[in-house]
């Protein structure tokens, strides 16, 4: 049976952030007109798509990728920027549903995420204005208690560098009296979003792909040993269609987008503070999370800004001022910046999963998708791109691991299912509290 995308207006300009006032040049690219065929057509110009495009197209595959909107328009260029090993819902999931050699197989796949970035920054020589180091902070007893099982869980599975600090290290590191306890990770870290995205895409055109912007997916249908792919303008007809639209393509394809949804998170970056103010705030540059469920991050830009996120809209709702409810959720934390304006603010979707695990899967023989990086994105997406390119190499093993998980849909339907999770996420909020 094809499947059948509404059409929407698709548009070349991305949402005023920090990240597209300090952007690389990238050229507009025409969308797709007549048609034409191609050995893997991906759909989405993302951290997945791109990724995908640059490493087939690096071993000499026909590739086309059809964008929507403008390359890197969705979280992938507006992100928290959060360079996060593991997985976001730690590993008890994956031990209920994998023998043990697959758990430590699955981990290393996730370790392994963090790895591919650093080495396409360094290869293609992408500049994102990448910085190591992460850091996790818990403002509850019970989460120290957490962060310390964490560590010895990621010790015996072998990974190596991390920090448990206590509180007096802690605030050290990070200058708020919230934080008592903290994981430190050197092996994380953070960069410029939608430069590393539009780096990635450069450096896919380079080895040979082709990116379409203003060219969104009508339609597929699979015809033999090929897929028809319908865009307004002109039909793709490739071997190999890949889905790495995320949270954008979840009311496109019902047959996988009942298993993600869509949630809004909020970011503000302030004035400049001087590099001095700054270092006193974070003094190692890392990346920080805390660990409530419903959760705030935050990091400095290269020109000395703190970037702060947070406030997840699970309604899909926006607050009616982001600045000045974001501005209310960072002092909380650093009340030393109320002197401090706040010049940006902006928003957008991210997908999760009920259990918080990447959703990898197949629909019919030769469409492959990724979706779901529920927070851990920057990292899961070049990873979930380097697997659909393996699966289409005939390397299978690794995707198919990535695969088995299993991944309930989100209860409700249609009409309940946002209501039913705002419900949900409110008990997590109170348990946030306690």
């Amino acid at each position: 049976m094809p499947v059948v995308a509404p059409r929407l207006p698709p548009a070349q300009t991305l949402p005023r952030s920090w990240y597209t006032d300090t952007t690389a040049p990238s050229p507009l690219r025409p969308p797709l007109t007549g048609d034409t065929e191609t050995d893997v057509c991906v759909v989405g110009a993302g951290m997945t798509g791109a990724a995908a495009a640059l490493h087939l197209a690096e071993r000499g595959y026909r590739v086309r990728v059809l964008e929507e909107h403008i390359t890197g328009f969705g979280a992938s260029g507006r992100s928290g920027g959060q360079l996060i090993a593991g997985f976001a819902a730690g590993l008890g999931p994956i031990r209920s549903q994998l023998a043990p050699d697959e758990v430590q197989a699955y981990w290393d796949l996730g370790t392994e995420a963090v790895t591919l970035v650093k080495d396409r920054i360094q290869r293609h020589g992408i500049a994102c204005d990448f910085v190591p180091g992460h850091i996790d902070v818990a403002l509850k007893p019970r989460q120290v208690a957490d962060l310390v099982d964490t560590a010895e869980e990621w010790w015996r599975l072998g990974y190596k560098g991390l920090e448990v600090w206590d509180r007096r290290l802690t605030q050290s590191r990070v200058a708020s009296a919230r934080y008592i306890g903290a994981l430190y990770d050197p092996g994380g870290g953070h960069l410029h979003p939608l430069n590393y995205t539009l780096g990635l895409a450069a450096a896919a055109e380079r080895a040979g792909a082709v990116i379409h912007e203003a060219t969104p997916l009508v339609g597929f249908e699979e015809q033999g040993d090929r897929v028809a792919v319908q865009t307004p303008h002109g039909v793709v007809r490739t071997r190999w269609l890949i889905l790495g639209g995320n949270a954008y393509l979840w009311q496109r394809v019902p047959s996988i987008g009942h298993r993600i949804m869509p949630v809004g998170t909020y970011i503000i970056g302030t004035a400049p503070l001087g590099e001095e103010r700054a270092r006193a705030l974070i003094p190692g540059n890392e990346a920080v999370s805390d660990v409530n469920f419903v959760l705030n991050y935050f990091r400095m830009s290269s020109d000395h800004r703190l970037l702060f996120g947070g406030r997840v809209s699970y309604s899909r709702i926006e607050p009616a001022s982001v600045a000045r409810a974001m501005r209310r959720t960072m002092l909380a934390t650093f009340p030393d910046l109320s002197d401090v304006a706040v010049d940006y603010a902006w928003g957008g979707y991210v997908a999760i999963t009920v259990n918080r695990l990447p959703h990898f899967g197949r629909i019919g023989r030769r469409t492959l998708f990724a979706q779901g990086f529920s927070g851990h994105g920057v990292g899961l997406t070049s990873l979930a791109g380097q697997l659909m390119a393996e699966m289409i190499e005939g390397q299978e093993e690794r995707f198919d691991l990535m695969a088995r998980i299993r991944h309930l849909p989100f209860p409700g339907g249609r009409r309940l299912r946002t209501p039913l999770l705002v419900a949900a996420m409110a008990v997590h909020r109170v348990r946030d509290w306690l």
